[in-house]
């Protein structure tokens, strides 16, 4: 009974007589039955493992970068996640050998691959706790190394804005694998292919969600973190993810036949997260871009006031107001400015003034949780950024106002409605005039 297209040749039929048909959808009423399922699961408690390396850094070894990946699947985990450990593994090959020349990084670079991820995000989660007051002292940044492909048509990055320029430059030395883009960069490729929606002249980078192991450092401890994968073409293949995902389908040959053949785009998702992983390891001063970050602030707040506008009425009735939030985004803009050109004429053999300005930029994304978490949700503590709570793995801005206006004309009382929503405004408001303060000079 399914619709859509005939099968392509025999190979795709069995010995039933029907007509299996490739979808989408069903034929006739078919797409209005329901199905009843009855779920089998074995429900028992069973010992994890995290695996930890460590390269202790020279100059600054209580300053920690984070590389982390799991490394269970459902299934066979062709993609999720082994082209991921994979790529893991050859990192941290890569940087043995430097070690084994004599090199070593200024900071500590810690390696993690992680157990029980699908079951919850166990693994690094656990971890994380475990060393909280630690990771809030000491952590520059996570980078997350799951899947390393969902497709084989261009460079996918979700990563803090603090991480932008850094993303940009990185990839403009990267040769791109692309076919038509022989002698050129991958930065050009993403760009031409992936434009970004917000910003002229840049490839698209996305905003962190949820669904994977970086979770727990950036939306609850404030980590700063990316994560940068092969994709398809999003506008055309509109489905969620990809077609085997989570299947026992998703295998080795998959990958080695279809996703990857020659590996290249395996090799150049591990010179991305290889690069990011050294640069934020080895740069004397921290390349983290406070601008980005003001930016991005600055376009989510007129977002979530333009989204406000389908309410002009009642935002009138109930004295609704996002002028404290508009003036917090222009003073933490301003004072970000300021950052940037002390930055610029730092002595960096000044140990400690860099090391002051560096804790600055470090400790910014910390800036933005608030320790009471959002509501309903007290995981979840970032106040510029969460997963949707209507699809976790995308990513919300302003996440306390936008969930406290959401179906808000359905809500019984409205008084109520409208003063969480003005609850939310002064909560964002007061977090970014917080954040421009850890900027200012000391």
């Amino acid at each position: 009974n399914m619709g859509g297209h005939a099968p392509p040749d025999s190979s795709w039929k069995g010995n039933l007589n029907v007509s299996y048909n490739v979808g989408p959808g069903f034929t006739t009423s078919y797409s209005t039955r329901t199905v009843k399922m009855h779920i089998h699961s074995n429900n028992e408690i069973r010992r994890i493992y995290n695996v930890i390396g460590i390269i202790r850094g020279t100059v600054e070894p209580d300053r920690y970068v984070i590389l982390g990946g799991h490394r269970d699947s459902w299934v066979f985990g062709g993609i999720d996640p082994q082209s991921g450990a994979a790529v893991v593994h050859e990192i941290v090959r890569s940087f043995g050998i430097l070690k084994r020349k004599g090199w070593r990084p200024r900071r500590t670079v810690i390696f993690a691959s992680w157990d029980a991820e699908e079951f919850g995000l166990l693994g690094s989660t656990e971890w994380a706790e475990e060393n909280v007051k630690v990771l809030q002292a000491r952590g520059v940044a996570y980078i997350n190394a799951d899947s390393s492909i969902e497709g084989n048509y261009t460079l996918r990055v979700d990563c803090t804005p603090l991480m932008y320029k850094l993303v940009y430059s990185l990839t403009k030395e990267i040769p791109s694998p692309d076919e038509g883009f022989e002698g050129k960069s991958l930065y050009e490729s993403w760009l031409q292919k992936n434009p970004s929606r917000e910003y002229s002249d840049v490839p698209r980078i996305n905003k962190l969600g949820s669904g994977n192991d970086f979770e727990v450092f950036f939306q609850r401890l404030g980590i700063a973190s990316g994560r940068a994968r092969y994709s398809k073409n999003w506008d055309v293949e509109k489905y969620s993810s990809y077609p085997v995902y989570h299947s026992v389908y998703e295998t080795y040959e998959i990958v080695e036949q279809f996703y990857d053949p020659t590996f290249k785009n395996h090799l150049t998702v591990a010179q991305v997260r290889g690069g990011l992983v050294f640069e934020l390891a080895n740069s004397v001063v921290l390349p983290f871009d406070c601008r980005d970050y003001a930016s991005a602030v600055s376009n989510y707040a007129h977002i979530i006031y333009n989204l406000s506008r389908n309410h002009e009425e009642k935002l009138a009735t109930y004295n609704v107001s996002f002028d404290a939030l508009f003036s917090a985004v222009k003073n933490f803009t301003e004072v970000a400015a300021s950052f940037h050109e002390r930055l610029q004429q730092i002595d960096t053999n000044d140990l400690l003034a860099v090391r002051s300005l560096n804790d600055q930029l470090m400790f910014l994304e910390r800036a933005f949780i608030d320790p009471l978490g959002l509501p309903g949700r007290p995981f979840y503590r970032h106040i510029i950024f969460a997963p949707s709570s209507h699809n976790k793995y995308a990513g919300e801005s302003f996440p306390g106002i936008y969930d406290a206006m959401f179906d808000i004309e359905n809500k019984a009382d409205q008084q109520e409605a409208w003063e969480e929503v003005k609850r939310q405004i002064s909560i964002a408001a007061f977090t970014v005039q917080a954040a421009a303060g850890t900027l200012k000079e000391v």
